[in-house]
């Protein structure tokens, strides 16, 4: 049976020297493993949030122009989603690529294919100027994306869990995640900096641009940043003796494949609020009349650091009453949140503004842990590649669909299609857990 989600043991296998050497690694590299981490990650989300607020701010009017901006909205969220279900694949060819040549030149690959898919967006002809076509490579460039950003795992969140004392994971775990605010604060803060200094015409015609282009050079640093650790003969020996290398897809499902769902469900209700509060709030409000857009991103900007606090308040309450906790009881406040989500979402613009810093705060507080259940669930060699096949499957069951699903059930059945959402994700983070507590205490 597999570890729980607060396994703390050391690996089996391992002599005394082997164990010493480990531990060497864990007083020297935990910091320097965070910093590699959240620079690395940070690319990722930054691209992935510029496609998301493109979808509600430009696409509708830039690729589909011929519908109403609910549907150019709705189409474009089915785009969206288009990575989300490629991600899977592109994590099993690029383990292949790793297998076959190293984790730094499969790292590289991913990481150029994710900014140049980026930078590509940014060339991308109006439909008014090439018709469908236009439409057709944005799809290809977003499926490009979720390839690649399935190729972008290179075991660093799971070699920060393991290198580190027993006592302190939950704070480590939680560093990586901060990522997702940052990245998130420099694409809401390119996209406001260039609508307030941009006419509407002049954003819509050339300005949007701006941050796909930027999106390759902060790939690049964030490349060289990581490689600066993975192809370094410190972290390749520390890889090694951890086991953190790829193993084949078929015999990691035949395995322990019953774990890829499980902890993809277990921080379900924490995947599920992601984009309900990033990107979901933006066309609610574009398609209302309650705030300009404008404000509305500034909001979020703001709420972005309160997700930063809601983070590091999860480090230290995991490492206080357990990881699995933890998730539980923020699974519970999410829950509390999502009765309350319609009325804050439909009333004034204070209401609406409580809901965004609310929900930023309970997505830090349920996301910082949510790494912990894609890497203390595994045998440890298995690790490796089952903490990135359940972060995809994470990703694809609680957030790929969340925009589309939302917005095209609230403007048929109204905002209580929101809270219906973020239940089923906490219903399933609970009984994921419950599950996890179970098999644990049958071991």
């Amino acid at each position: 049976m597999s570890s729980t989600f607060e396994d703390q043991r050391e690996p089996a296998g391992f002599t005394p020297e082997d164990l010493g050497r480990i531990h060497a690694h864990a007083r020297l590299a935990p910091g320097e493993i965070a910093v590699g981490v959240i620079v690395g990650r940070t690319a990722e989300y930054f691209d992935f949030f510029v496609f998301g607020i493109a979808c509600v701010l430009v696409f509708p009017s830039v690729f589909f122009p011929f519908e109403t901006p609910l549907n150019g909205m709705l189409l474009s969220f089915a785009i969206f989603s288009l990575a989300f279900i490629f991600r899977p694949l592109g994590t099993t060819l690029f383990m292949s690529f790793q297998r076959r040549w190293s984790r730094g030149t499969k790292l590289t690959m991913a990481m150029f294919l994710l900014g140049s898919a980026t930078a590509g967006m940014a060339f991308l002809p109006s439909f008014n100027t090439i018709g469908g076509w236009a439409i057709g490579l944005l799809a290809f460039f977003r499926l490009l994306q979720g390839l690649a950003m399935g190729g972008s795992w290179d075991g660093l969140p799971s070699l920060l869990a393991l290198n580190t004392p027993p006592e302190r994971r939950g704070w480590y775990a939680m560093l990586g995640q901060l990522s997702a605010p940052i990245g998130f604060l420099i694409a809401g803060g390119l996209f406001l900096f260039l609508r307030t200094e941009l006419t509407n015409s002049d954003f819509i015609d050339w300005g949007w641009r701006y941050p796909f282009y930027v999106a390759f050079t902060i790939n690049v640093v964030a490349l060289f940043a990581r490689l600066r650790l993975v192809v370094t003969e410190e972290y390749t020996r520390a890889m090694e003796e951890r086991e953190l290398a790829p193993i084949g897809i078929i015999a990691m499902i035949q395995r322990q494949g019953y774990n890829i769902f499980l902890g993809a469900f277990a921080s379900l209700a924490s995947y599920a609020l992601f984009h309900l509060i990033t990107i979901f709030p933006l066309s609610w409000i574009a398609l209302g009349t309650t705030q300009s857009v404008d404000e509305l991103l500034g909001v979020q900007i703001i709420g972005a650091f309160a997700g930063i606090i809601g983070i590091i308040a999860s480090g230290l309450v995991a490492d206080r009453i357990g990881r699995r906790t933890t998730l539980g009881t923020a699974a519970a406040l999410i829950g509390v949140f999502a009765l309350f989500a319609p009325w804050l979402l439909g009333g004034s613009k204070a209401a609406q503004d409580a809901f965004i810093i609310i929900g930023f705060l309970l997505l830090g507080f349920s996301y910082g842990q949510a790494a912990g259940s894609v890497t203390s669930n595994f045998e440890i060699r298995l690790r490796y590649t089952g903490a990135a096949l359940t972060s995809d499957f994470a990703w694809l069951l609680g957030a790929a669909f969340a925009p589309l699903i939302a917005l095209g059930l609230s403007t048929r059945f109204g905002l209580v299609a929101v809270s219906v959402y973020l239940l089923s994700g906490v219903a399933c983070t609970l009984i994921a857990l419950r599950v996890n507590k179970a098999l644990a205490t049958k071991e």
